[in-house]
């Protein structure tokens, strides 16, 4: 896949490799000034992870994780396991 740098130093990624990256509008790119060739990676957005995180420890604050999740997803009967397969 080919793409033209732009005098601006402007480039358009092409569909996709963004639809296969998952990267949206806006989204911004970090750049490895010392790779060996052009790499980017997603930002993350470090606030709105710990924000989302939060929100179990807040509502289940003792729960195991089973009782976090039967509380989020509903109970779900798992099959008996065997021992030793």
């Amino acid at each position: 896949m080919k793409a033209t740098l732009t005098s601006k130093g402007q480039i358009t990624i092409p569909i996709e490799i963004r639809r296969r990256l998952g990267l949206k509008p806006g989204q911004q790119l970090d750049f490895d000034k010392d790779a060996p060739f052009l790499k980017a990676v997603k930002v993350v957005d470090e606030g709105a992870w710990e924000k989302a995180r939060g929100i179990g420890k807040k509502r289940l604050a003792a729960a195991s994780t089973k009782d976090w999740l039967d509380e989020t997803r509903g109970h779900v009967e798992l099959p008996p396991t065997r021992r030793g397969e």
